[in-house]
């Protein structure tokens, strides 16, 4: 006669030290869970209900400045150090761990309108409504004493020149910078007045950024509506094209260098193909005023807007509308916005002097995260992903608290947009067929392209 017996090795089921969890070993036959699925489904809708709990995306505010904010720049050797320029001529380096600042650049007479620093993260650029350009050797990153008076440093150099600057950018990889103005101008570090100019059209250039990817490609945007194309080894701009409304920034991805993504007048922001300039890859809407400035996460699956309706939002690369608003109640007008170096943290700078630091994940947990938590929450996201199409887990997911002024400005524009949208089908429900066609909105917002 056969006994079947269950013979289990005691040095499996014995923990090592007491501190360890017992182990648990589960069969995965779904024919033994019928409700498994039930069981996924109250996870998921309670890990987003613990999202919207635990979401305090505000870290801090850095508020030594005297004026509006109008410019910063990420140090690309240093993930805790931004540099910010304000309108009163002031730039500082800041510690974005520590919330303060570790040095001051004093010199310029007028608003700081661009900064950039060099791949290697040794020079930092800057310009401004005192048409000069400053070169300053950045210090090198030590211990921050609390107590420490700050240091202000002198420019290691300073070039003059006949037009106000608004904005500049370094090479990704090179000893070129470029500033926009009157013009654009082509800098060397090494030298007091441009090695190249570009000039298109007579009106006023408002952003300039190199290409990550490709280091002597340019894309720079003007006050007449254009948004223009360079290269630095030709002596005439590639390609040219005029939008409906002004850009005021622009930001390529860093993953997909032949895409970029502007900033634009009309409260939208829109991504082209530099290859194909004449319809937009996709549209993003959902401020309710101007878009002031952009910027790119590293792994570029995402980037960050700021705009005069005193508000920030987050956008994946390819969605229509915004995952995150971050604003507050004391919060100015934003001007400009950085990620941080590793993509966990948004810098935005508003025109009430103060730089302040948000999560990019507004319910992330910051400090050290245990194994069995990493986990958890990965299972978590994992669930959420599953059973997003569902209607009460889409609709916690989606629902934000808005200021009271975005959210009736929001309403107005609806209401706006679905009346012109009555009024062309009334236009076509009376013409003959085929007279009247619209357009859809990526091309409606491009008035031509010019090569």
């Amino acid at each position: 006669m056969k006994v079947k017996v269950i013979s289990r090795s005691a040095e499996v089921f014995t923990r090592e030290r007491s501190q360890d969890l017992q182990p648990v070993f589960k069969n995965y036959d779904p024919s033994l869970r019928p409700l498994e699925k039930g069981v996924e489904y109250v996870r998921a809708l309670n890990a987003v209900k613990l999202d919207k709990i635990f979401a305090r995306p505000f870290i801090g505010a850095m508020d030594s400045h005297v004026d509006a904010i109008s410019s910063m720049a990420r140090n690309p050797s240093q993930l805790k150090e931004i540099f910010a320029g304000s309108m009163d001529g002031d730039i500082r380096l800041w510690d974005i761990s520590a919330r303060r600042t570790i040095c001051q650049f004093p010199g310029h007479q007028g608003g700081v309108q661009g900064l950039t620093v060099s791949t290697d993260g040794r020079i930092l650029v800057s310009c401004g409504t005192d048409s000069t350009v400053r070169l300053w050797n950045v210090p090198v990153s030590s211990f921050v004493d609390p107590y420490a008076l700050i240091k202000q440093l002198e420019p290691a150099s300073v070039y003059p020149w006949k037009n106000a600057f608004r904005a500049a950018d370094h090479q990704w990889d090179g000893e070129h910078f470029a500033t926009g103005g009157a013009q654009v101008d082509i800098w060397n570090h090494n030298r007091s007045q441009p090695v190249n100019s570009f000039v298109w059209g007579s009106d006023t250039v408002i952003s300039v950024r190199f290409n990550p990817g490709e280091p002597n490609l340019l894309a720079s945007s003007a006050s007449d509506r254009s948004i223009n194309l360079y290269d630095l080894r030709m002596d005439s701009p590639i390609r040219k094209m005029i939008m409906q409304t002004k850009t005021n920034s622009i930001a390529w991805n860093p993953m997909e260098p032949i895409n970029f993504t502007v900033a634009n007048e009309d409260g939208s922001c829109y991504s082209y193909d530099s290859r194909k300039l004449s319809e937009a890859k996709c549209v993003h809407e959902d401020h309710v005023s101007a878009v002031m400035d952009i910027d790119y996460s590293p792994t570029g699956r995402e980037f960050v807007t700021g705009a005069y309706d005193k508000s920030l939002r987050i956008f994946p690369y390819n969605g229509g509308h915004s995952r995150e608003i971050y604003s507050t109640k004391r919060m100015g007008r934003v001007f400009c916005v950085k990620f941080s170096g590793d993509g966990s943290y948004v810098i935005s700078g508003s025109d009430d002097a103060n730089l302040r630091v948000w999560k990019a994940n507004a319910s992330e947990q910051l400090g050290v995260i245990l194994p069995r938590e990493k986990k958890k929450h990965q299972y978590n996201e994992a669930i959420k992903k599953r059973y997003r199409h569902l209607h009460e887990i889409k609709r916690i997911a989606r629902h934000r608290h808005v200021p009271r002024p975005i959210y009736k400005a929001t309403k107005l524009m609806r209401i706006m947009a679905d009346a012109r949208k009555r009024k062309e089908q009334r236009r076509k429900d009376h013409s003959a067929p085929g007279s009247v066609t619209t357009k859809p909105r990526r091309i409606r917002k491009i008035i031509k392209e010019v090569e």
